[in-house]
C-alpha cells in the first residue's frame, strides 16, 4: 500500500545553551526549533521549563544532528552516555487516515512489542497493529515504533522509560507493551501521580489522569 508523506519546517536558528553536556533548546512563539547535539546514543528530557508541554515526537524529538522542540516547548535535554545503551531493533509503522499499512520486516519467527506509541489513537494488539510473516501492520490510526526481539534469546532485559502525560487533566493512554509491570520512575507535573487514582497501567500500556506527567519504568 502507498506510505503517505509530510514535511515540517524548521527553524535553524533558536534559543539554545549548552553545559556540562546538558543542552537547554527553546521553542520561542510556539516556533520549531533545532538545537545541536550529539544524539548518536539517545537523548534524555532532564527539564523541563516551559508551562506548554513537551511530549516525545509532539513536543520534542531527535535527529541526526540534534534535538527539536516545537508548540512553545522549552527545556533541557542531555546525551545519553555509551555504556547505558541498551542495543534495540525497530521499526516505525504507522496507519495514515485509518487505512492498513504494512511493514515489511525480516521477521522469521522473532518476537515483537510495541516500544511506544506516536499517535493519539490508540495501538492495541491484534486490532490495530499485529504481526504477519515477515511484515508489521498498524490501522485505524495508529502510529508507533515497534521492537523486534532475538528469535532466541527475545528482547533486551532492562526497564524501558516512557513519558505519559494528561493534558487538560483529561485521561490518556500511552501505548507500550508491558509484560511485568511499570513503576513511577519521575513525576514532571505539579499535579500529584498516585497509582490507582491518576495513573495506572495494563498489559497494553499506561493511563494518566487528572494533570499527571511523569516518566514510568516499564517492563
Amino acid at each position: 500500500m502507498a506510505a503517505g508523506a509530510c514535511a515540517a519546517w524548521m527553524a535553524w536558528a533558536g534559543t539554545a545553551s549548552a553545559a556540562e553536556g546538558v543542552v537547554r533548546c527553546e521553542s520561542d512563539d510556539l516556533r520549531r526549533v533545532h538545537c545541536p547535539m550529539d544524539t548518536g546514543e539517545g537523548v534524555d528530557l532532564v527539564r523541563q521549563l516551559s508551562g506548554n508541554a513537551c511530549i516525545r515526537e509532539s513536543d520534542w524529538g531527535v535527529d541526526g544532528q540534534g534535538v527539536w522542540v516545537a508548540r512553545g516547548c522549552r527545556a533541557e535535554f542531555r546525551a545519553r552516555a555509551a555504556e547505558a545503551v541498551v542495543s534495540r531493533s525497530m521499526i516505525r509503522c504507522e496507519s495514515s487516515s485509518g487505512r492498513t499499512r504494512s511493514c515489511a520486516v525480516m521477521l522469521r519467527g522473532a518476537p515483537v512489542r510495541l516500544l511506544r506509541q506516536l499517535s493519539a489513537l490508540p495501538c492495541k494488539r491484534n486490532e490495530s497493529w499485529g504481526v504477519g510473516r515477515n511484515e508489521i501492520w498498524a490501522s485505524r490510526g495508529c502510529k508507533g515504533e515497534f521492537e523486534i526481539g532475538d528469535r532466541d534469546s527475545g528482547f533486551p532485559p532492562g526497564r524501558r522509560l516512557v513519558t505519559c502525560e494528561s493534558k487538560d487533566r483529561l485521561k490518556r493512554s500511552c501505548g507500550t507493551t508491558i509484560d511485568h509491570g511499570a513503576v513511577l520512575h519521575r513525576q514532571l507535573s505539579g499535579m500529584d501521580c498516585v497509582e490507582g487514582r491518576s495513573w495506572g497501567w495494563g498489559a497494553e500500556g499506561i493511563w494518566v489522569d487528572k494533570g499527571c506527567r511523569a516518566e514510568f519504568s516499564v517492563e
